[in-house]
This record gives C-alpha cells, sequence and structure tokens, in this order.
C-alpha cells in the first residue's frame, strides 16, 4: 500500500518537468488555428482571428480537455498569448500605407483621433464607475478604440496586466465586435449614409480589422475600401497610445526594477518594431508577395496568440462580473458608434 500513497512533493515535481516546455500548448494553438482557418474558409463573415478566441474558450471548457489545457498546455498557450501576440504586432506594421491613410486628408485623420480619444477615455470612466476589478477598464478601452484584441494584447505588455483580465477583456471586445458583423449593416439605410460613408464609419467604429472587413463588404468595394484605411489611421495609432500607457506605468512604478534588475523600457521593444515595419512599407521596397506573405504570418500568429487568451477566458469568474461587463461592453458600443457616426457626417 505504501506504493500507492508516494510523498506529496514527488507528483508536484513530475509535473513540473512535464509542463515546463511549450510544445503541448503551442501544437493545441497550432491546431485551434488551423480549426478556425477552416471555419473562415466555410463562413467567410467570421473572421479568422475572432473563430480563434472562441475556439480557446470553447476548448478551455470541454470536459476532456479541461486538465489539459490548465496543465501540461499551458506554458505553450500563455507563451502564445504573450510572445507570438508581439511578433503579430510587429508584422502589423507592415499593413500601415501611410501614404493611402493620409490621402484621406487631414480633416479624416482629426476625426480619427477624436474617436479614439473619446471611446478610450469614455470607456475608462464608466469600466471606473461600474467598479470593474483589476485593468479590465483599461484594456477594453483600448480594444474598443483601436483595434481589439491586438490592443489590449499590446498594452497588456507594458501595464503587467493579469492574464485573467485580459482573456477577459479580449471575450468582451471579440464578442461586441462580432455583433457588429450583423448590426451595423442594417442600419446603413435607417442613419441615411452611402456606401464610402457608411465604410468610413464601420472603419471608425468597429474593433478588430478582420471584423471591419467582414462588416464593410456588405456595401460592396467603395464602402470596403474606405473602412479599411480608415481602420489603418486607428492602428497607426498603437504606438503612441502602448508609449503613453508605458511612461504611465514608468511614472507610478518610478524606482522600481523589473525581476531581471532593469527598470521598465519607456518604449517597447515590439512597439520600436511595429514602427519600424511601418517605416519599411513606406518606402515602397517590399514587392507584393512580400507583404501577402507577411500578413499570412501575422494572421496566423495573432490567431494562436487568440487561442491561447481565449483559453484563459474562465467563464464563472466571467459570470460573476458579467452584468458590469456587458454594460461596459454596451456603453463602450454606443460611445464609439455614436462619435464615429457624427465624426463621418462632418467630414463628408
Amino acid at each position: 500500500m505504501a506504493l500507492l500513497h508516494r510523498p506529496q512533493g514527488v507528483p508536484v515535481r513530475h509535473v513540473s518537468r512535464e509542463t515546463s516546455t511549450p510544445w503541448p500548448g503551442l501544437t493545441l494553438a497550432a491546431a485551434g488555428v488551423l480549426v478556425a482557418w477552416c471555419v473562415h474558409r466555410l463562413a467567410p463573415a467570421v473572421p479568422m482571428l475572432t473563430a480563434s478566441v472562441i475556439l480557446g474558450i470553447t476548448v478551455a471548457h470541454l470536459p476532456r480537455l479541461r486538465s489539459f489545457v490548465r496543465g501540461a498546455a499551458r506554458p505553450g498557450l500563455s507563451l502564445a498569448g504573450r510572445r507570438l501576440m508581439r511578433i503579430g504586432i510587429v508584422l502589423l506594421g507592415l499593413a500601415l500605407g501611410l501614404d493611402e491613410v493620409l490621402r484621406l486628408g487631414w480633416t479624416t485623420v482629426a476625426m480619427v483621433v477624436v474617436v479614439v480619444a473619446a471611446t478610450f477615455f469614455g470607456t475608462l470612466w464608466m469600466g471606473r464607475r461600474l467598479g470593474l476589478p483589476g485593468d479590465q477598464s483599461l484594456l477594453v478601452a483600448t480594444g474598443y478604440s483601436i483595434c481589439g484584441a491586438s490592443a489590449i494584447g499590446a498594452v497588456s505588455e507594458v501595464s503587467g496586466s493579469d492574464e485573467e483580465d485580459v482573456a477577459s477583456s479580449v471575450a468582451l471586445v471579440t464578442l461586441c465586435g462580432t455583433l457588429a458583423i450583423a448590426v451595423l449593416p442594417l442600419l446603413q439605410g435607417p442613419l441615411g449614409l452611402s456606401d464610402p460613408a457608411f465604410g468610413r464609419w464601420v472603419g471608425a467604429g468597429v474593433h478588430d480589422v478582420g471584423q471591419v472587413v467582414a462588416t464593410a463588404q456588405t456595401a460592396g468595394p467603395d464602402a470596403l475600401g474606405e473602412a479599411v484605411l480608415v481602420k489603418l489611421m486607428r492602428v497607426a495609432l498603437l504606438a503612441p497610445l502602448v508609449a503613453a500607457v508605458a511612461f504611465s506605468v514608468r511614472a507610478r512604478r518610478r524606482g522600481e526594477r523589473t525581476a531581471s534588475g532593469r527598470r521598465p523600457a519607456p518604449v517597447p521593444l515590439f512597439v520600436a518594431g511595429f514602427l519600424a515595419a511601418a517605416a519599411v512599407r513606406a518606402t515602397g521596397v517590399l514587392p507584393d508577395a512580400a507583404l501577402e506573405g507577411a500578413h499570412t504570418v501575422q494572421e496566423v500568429l495573432l490567431g494562436a496568440a487568440l487561442f491561447g487568451l481565449g483559453s484563459a477566458v474562465h467563464l464563472p469568474t466571467l459570470a460573476r462580473t458579467g452584468g458590469r461587463a456587458a454594460a461596459l461592453g454596451l456603453g463602450a458600443w454606443a460611445v464609439v458608434a455614436g462619435v464615429s457616426y457624427a465624426g463621418v457626417l462632418l467630414t463628408v
């Protein structure tokens, strides 16, 4: 019988050795991206990144996989949610055609800046008034104002946010952005928007790039072109927003050092990489084939990262703040849709 009751420390050390490798989690994330790609191919209205988040949440709550996701796969899934997210954000800079963005004119640029600022500070204020825990208010404000889950991942890197706060915020922003795909096209007629104006409204008011494409394409190529350009303006504001959060965190923690003994960098390396990638794109030296390849790699990396973040969502915990989180999501949605609609009317 003694063999059936091993010392308590033995199994702990054994599990630690098994879970120290990231490969089980990375393999699961790769499989999740493949399934998400298949879902997108079968239902083009569902962006691959949205499908990745939903699959991550689903897998984490399947009885037969739950212990694997929380145990052996956790290191790799956490690695995907952070490291692969950083690389994907750097590659996102290659999507910024700054010359095309500026071609829309300074009035549109000013409109986008106002929309981003109003959405960010308005959502941050509402989240704090509702008493959301941790960094959820900051993360949701970032996701709504810039580019959804990618922006949440970027800001969480410099704010040191808890993984559960990140996962919950990604789930909320993804849900509301997905609803926009179905709701906004129904409002084009009642709001009296032409196809290009509708595209600008979608680009200024919908969170994720994939969700923008899925929503705007319902009104045709003119709407889609305008939506993508306006959306890229918002993406361009990711770097200054992350830098501002980094400076704010640095000021709050003045004198503190990281575990490695160094002070946090004022501008994270992946943000510098994002700006460098945008600068390379602006030179025009990269052929279309290279840009398309980089876009594919970016989608795969962000898909794996969002699958990893989705797998960290714990629905019972999310349910405890569900009412407040839902109120914040709807309130922020009303802010970004209302301000962007007013901005489009003033700039067309």
